[in-house]
């Protein structure tokens, strides 16, 4: 029997989640949910096989479909609640990122999946090719420990992102700005790398978009790490496009860059090596990252073998103590 799925919230990540669902065998998209109804209608006849229904009310779609997933696309402070509704339905959710916008939702989350429901969190760019083949470099040994690392994000967002949307730019709905929702993915990906900070100190500032939003646009953090380690993290979407992230690892023998779905090895005797990982695009905005399908479609398949998802709650702990502790060293600061 197929697996039934439907999707709540029906945004720009949605068509995303969408189209990796349909593409898997033995999932079918049974509904669509979404506050302004003429967009679920739009995603049911578009990705529902002429068999999708669609709804207004959230709660209703999960009384009366049933869904064995349900995929959470909608505005960061309903992440958690809506997860802990699927969860009590008995079904497994997918959750957009960020997990949570504080630290008492996260621990709320967590009591709520000690019953035994499933939780995957979409942290789609540990699945790109690139970040694999960091991870195979450094298990390689070649490159001998790392020592520290640096991580840029210098996207664009202007006023119009902010103003087309009821909940942007806002604290209390958003949870931040560039760092929960741009740059988590890049903090993630350090973090993977290089463990858990002991000491966390950081910075921001609204210099792009004063006015418009009460959330941060820059965020720069100073990280100290176990053995002398340390890292520089840096994000704005104040510039003027989007660039590739930027990821670069200096270990005993050498560095590692990442950049884009390019991996450059730099080693302290001269030697260079470049790889090349373009593997096409998921859909959405190419500086995504192509692990989207993959993320999602490892879910599916850890539910139905009943085996560990790499994504998981636990698997997102460090990432959310981390942000949270960037956030809190920067409390009482005015960031305009």
């Amino acid at each position: 029997m197929k697996k039934k799925a439907a999707i709540v919230g029906c945004g720009g990540i949605a068509m995303v989640h969408a189209q990796a669902v349909d593409a898997l065998d033995g999932v079918e998209l049974c509904a669509f949910a979404d506050c302004r109804e003429k967009r679920a209608e739009e995603f049911a006849d578009r990705y529902g096989g002429g068999r999708a229904r669609f709804y207004r009310d959230f709660e209703e779609m999960l009384t009366v479909e049933q869904p064995d997933v349900v995929h959470i696309c909608t505005p960061h402070y309903l992440h958690v609640p809506m997860a802990v509704k699927v969860l009590e339905s008995g079904g497994a959710a997918f959750m957009e990122k960020p997990p949570a916008i504080s630290k008492q939702q996260f621990e709320e989350l967590k009591r709520a999946a000690e019953s035994g429901g499933r939780v995957g969190i979409c942290f789609q760019n540990r699945y790109n090719a690139s970040v694999k083949k960091v991870d195979e470099l450094l298990k390689e040994g070649k490159l001998g420990a790392v020592k520290g690392g640096r991580a840029f994000v210098t996207w664009c967002r202007e006023t119009e992102y902010y103003q087309g949307s009821d909940w942007r730019g806002r604290q209390e709905t958003e949870g931040g700005g560039v760092l929960i929702n741009q740059a988590i993915h890049t903090l993630d990906l350090l973090l993977r790398w290089l463990g858990e900070p002991d000491r966390v100190e950081a910075f921001m500032s609204n210099r792009h978009l004063r006015g418009v939003t009460e959330v941060e646009d820059i965020a720069e953090a100073y990280l100290e790490f176990p053995g002398g380690r340390r890292a520089c993290f840096y994000a704005t979407t104040a510039y003027v496009s989007d660039a590739p992230v930027l990821i670069e690892l200096a270990c005993e023998k050498g560095s590692i860059r990442l950049e884009d779905e390019t991996v450059t090895v730099r080693y302290l005797q001269g030697d260079e090596t470049y790889f090349s990982l373009k593997t096409g695009r998921s859909a959405g905005k190419s500086y995504w990252g192509s692990g989207h399908a993959a993320c999602i479609r490892d879910f599916y398949q850890s539910l139905e073998q009943g085996t560990p998802y790499a994504n998981d709650l636990e698997s997102a702990e460090n990432i959310m103590r981390v942000m949270m502790r960037i956030y809190e060293s920067t409390k009482g600061e005015k960031i305009f």
